[in-house]
């Protein structure tokens, strides 16, 4: 649970029912920026967005538990297109509110200037852990992109994360915020566990929101973290990591390390190079 301090500044928001955010800020075609974020600073960090923000309420609850399961080849095609930046970069995964017990199999395509598309299919959860079901869905999807690496292939669970999110509607520019706590991540027998740090995401159509900006004040910076590409490598310290590896050795080194996996520093790296087309 996160502390009382970061419950009371979320409880002190406005706040907006999920049909009023998704109409007034749906974004499936976006601009993300991440931020990693103490979560000892967010109670700071919700109060000043008072005058900004509402926050998603449903029910009077207003943190809410993800499950995600990330799909990819058996050699790695989507992680090796984030790690060597590839233009053209996908990610499949299932999304499992666990608290409403709904469930998405989602394929998500990066483009140019770092926009996002998201594609999303209803999925039941008893079918989380495969793409069977909804492979003619992300077939389609990434054939639209002309990105072609699972043709005659397979998709299998590579990653699973979990984390409590909170989300935040700024009407003044339509965007939305998203606050992750509790993070983990499993491969495997190994689970990795950030209690501390948070993960802020701002979401828009292109425009910096009032979040940006208020951590940018405070000398916070986007960081290149990718919650399946990031977490993989944190838990495969022989996978290529450059695009994460700051974020890695500031972030994520202690708490792999305690979790009883082989450093980055330590394992020679695998520089097999994978295509997404």
């Amino acid at each position: 649970m996160n502390p009382p301090s970061v419950a009371s500044a979320l409880a002190a928001l406005d706040p907006v029912g999920l049909t009023e955010l998704i109409d007034r800020a749906a974004l499936q075609t976006r601009v993300d920026r991440k931020y990693v974020v103490a979560v000892a600073d967010l109670p700071d960090l919700l109060d000043r967005l008072t005058p900004y923000a509402r926050v998603l309420d449903i029910d009077g609850e207003r943190e809410f538990r993800y499950e995600s399961v990330y799909f990819d080849t058996p050699w790695l095609a989507s992680y090796h297109c984030a790690a060597y930046r590839r233009r053209r970069r996908f990610k499949v995964r299932t999304r499992t509110y666990l608290d409403s017990a709904q469930c998405w199999l989602e394929v998500k395509l990066s483009g140019a200037r770092g926009t996002v598309t998201k594609h999303r299919l209803p999925y039941r959860p008893q079918d989380r852990d495969t793409v069977g079901p909804g492979r003619g869905f992300v077939d389609a999807a990434l054939t639209r992109e002309q990105i072609h690496p699972t043709a005659g292939g397979t998709l299998v669970p590579s990653l699973v994360t979990g984390y409590r999110r909170a989300t935040l509607l700024l009407p003044t520019t339509a965007s939305r915020v998203t606050i992750d706590t509790g993070l983990t991540w499993r491969h495997g027998p190994t689970t990795l566990h950030l209690p501390d740090l948070a993960v802020v995401e701002t979401k828009t159509s292109a425009v910096a929101s009032p979040v940006d900006r208020l951590l940018w004040q405070r000398g916070t910076r986007p960081a290149r973290i990718s919650k399946y590409a990031t977490g993989l490598a944190a838990l495969r310290p022989e996978l290529p990591d450059v695009p994460w590896r700051r974020t890695l050795r500031r972030h994520f080194h202690a708490a792999t390390s305690a979790a009883g996996t082989t450093t980055p520093a330590t394992t020679p790296r695998h520089e097999q190079e994978a295509s997404c087309v």
